[in-house]
């Protein structure tokens, strides 16, 4: 398959808007532009035969979306063509997913959040939920098609592999202004984080279209989409946001499909999958039952367990200078700061990103250090950014560096706190994130800046809040080297 892809709007012979280009940008906004083309080309069709086209499109007629939704050309309208030749050849490209030989991922795109996401099962999760409403009948075929197959195939798969390695992985953005190639970090699973995010995100939006109420109606395909993508925060706090979007899809895919048996389920997808296609004989294997148990856990370790962690190399971090120390884990502490400068809290995946690079800028060029000094920085948009991360020693805590994490929520918390959901991702997520990888111990002490060094910081507010935290403690300072110099209010 060509890598290079026709993204060109044309009405009458003209070309309209910036997607008029050989070399798309593969973000969402760019695909949400596209399905407005198609539904303003087709005013009639209803969001139902639109996502089946589009899946007519990327030919998705494997046996099991077949047993679950039909055929996609079983399709109650007068249209015969929706799409016209350009239209129809970027959403092949777009919705079709595969990883190249050189590890590109294909069919996935950037959104607003900072996250890719794969569109197939987005997609497909949307159909169920469409189905469902139109018939009235139960979202019937929802885990499997947008998770439990990928899942259970990718732990069958790797079931001599340790089960970290059996999902995942991520990758990184040749551009995030200008998203055009993904490559992944590592050799591809059958169930990678894009694909993960793109399950969870279509189990979300077809349940709350399944879900709807008797008298109302689904709204168009687009409009779904930017609001579930394109919610800005606008200060407010991520946990009092009612509406489904995206920086809280592992919340709120968690509390959707955390109350089944999962694990049940993609063994009952498996063997589902099996008879499907007469390869029953698979299922004869006596490893995979157990490979369904440990990748499931791996699986709610890593999506619901962990928080959303943003990779440098998707905030546009520059180089390590020179060679990183590694840590010996797992480690006895962690430390809480604030940034103080930036001193307003970022709620975008934009506005964080920059504070990320601000602040490595002045721990490199001011400060003359290897990189930015804390191992992860908290923002207020619903994701943690990997600064030095969980295996190299960081310059946050003088004199104590080795010994623990530092963690920074960016802002000024002096007299104000984080937003509840910014404390929770770091007292309910990251923690436990840390102790059941190993990587912090269990029993771990929690100390604000200020605890070990001459210091304001994380701010008097922020100090106040986790001293009621588990794990806070006062420092032994007998078996502690402690290095205090003048009273600062940088965090460092």
């Amino acid at each position: 398959m060509t890598t290079v892809v026709l993204w060109l709007f044309i009405v009458a012979g003209t070309c309209y808007g910036v997607l008029c280009s050989e070399d798309h940008l593969r973000d969402m906004d760019s695909f949400i532009s596209a399905v407005e083309q198609a539904e303003e080309s087709n005013p009639d069709l209803s969001p139902l035969a639109l996502v089946r086209r589009l899946r007519r499109t990327a030919g998705h007629e494997d046996p099991l979306t077949l047993h679950f939704l039909g055929a996609s050309n079983n399709i109650s309208h007068s249209h015969t063509s929706v799409f016209n030749t350009t239209l129809f050849g970027f959403f092949d490209k777009a919705i079709h997913h595969f990883v190249t030989d050189r590890g590109e991922e294909r069919g996935v795109v950037l959104t607003q959040d900072g996250t890719t996401v794969a569109i197939a099962p987005m997609l497909l999760g949307i159909e169920v939920g469409l189905k469902a409403k139109l018939e009235g009948t139960p979202p019937l075929g929802m885990f499997p098609l947008t998770l439990a197959k990928n899942l259970g195939l990718s732990f069958l798969s790797l079931q001599d592999f340790p089960p970290a390695q059996r999902l995942g992985p991520d990758g990184c953005w040749d551009n995030v202004t200008h998203p055009r190639v993904f490559q992944l970090s590592r050799v591809p699973t059958l169930a990678t984080d894009a694909l993960v995010n793109g399950g969870m995100d279509g189990s979300i939006l077809g349940m709350d279209l399944a879900t709807l109420a008797p008298s109302e109606q689904p709204g168009k395909l687009s409009k779904v989409l930017k609001g579930y993508y394109n919610h800005v925060l606008e200060g407010q706090d991520l946990g009092v946001v009612s509406s489904h979007i995206s920086p809280k899809r592992r919340e709120i895919a968690q509390a959707l499909l955390g109350t089944l048996d999962t694990q049940r389920q993609v063994m009952e997808t498996l063997y589902l999958v099996w008879r499907l296609e007469n390869t029953q004989w698979i299922a004869k294997d006596t490893g995979v039952e157990k490979a369904v148990r440990d990748g499931m856990l791996e699986f709610v370790h890593r999506y619901w367990d962990c928080p959303p962690i943003i990779p440098r190399c998707q905030w546009g971090a520059a180089p390590y200078r020179g060679s990183p120390f590694p840590l010996a884990l797992p480690l006895p502490f962690l430390y809480i700061h604030h940034t103080y400068e930036p001193n307003r809290p970022c709620h975008s995946f934009w506005q964080c990103s920059r504070s990320m690079r601000a602040m490595q800028r002045f721990h490199q060029e001011d400060r003359g250090w290897a990189d930015i000094g804390y191992s992860f920085v908290v923002g207020s948009d619903g994701y943690i950014y990997e600064g030095r991360g969980w295996h190299h020693l960081g310059t946050h805590t003088r004199g104590q560096n080795s010994y623990g994490y530092g963690v920074a929520f960016i802002g000024n918390y002096s007299s104000s706190l984080p937003s509840r959901h910014a404390l929770d991702l770091v007292r309910q997520h990251l923690a436990k994130c840390a102790v059941d990888a190993g990587r912090l111990q269990a029993n771990f002490t929690l100390h604000g800046h200020r605890q070990l060094v001459d210091t304001s910081c994380p701010g008097d507010a922020l100090y106040s809040e986790i001293r009621g935290w588990e794990h806070f403690k006062q420092p032994f300072t007998g078996n502690q080297l402690i290095k205090k110099g003048p009273m600062k209010k940088t965090s460092m």
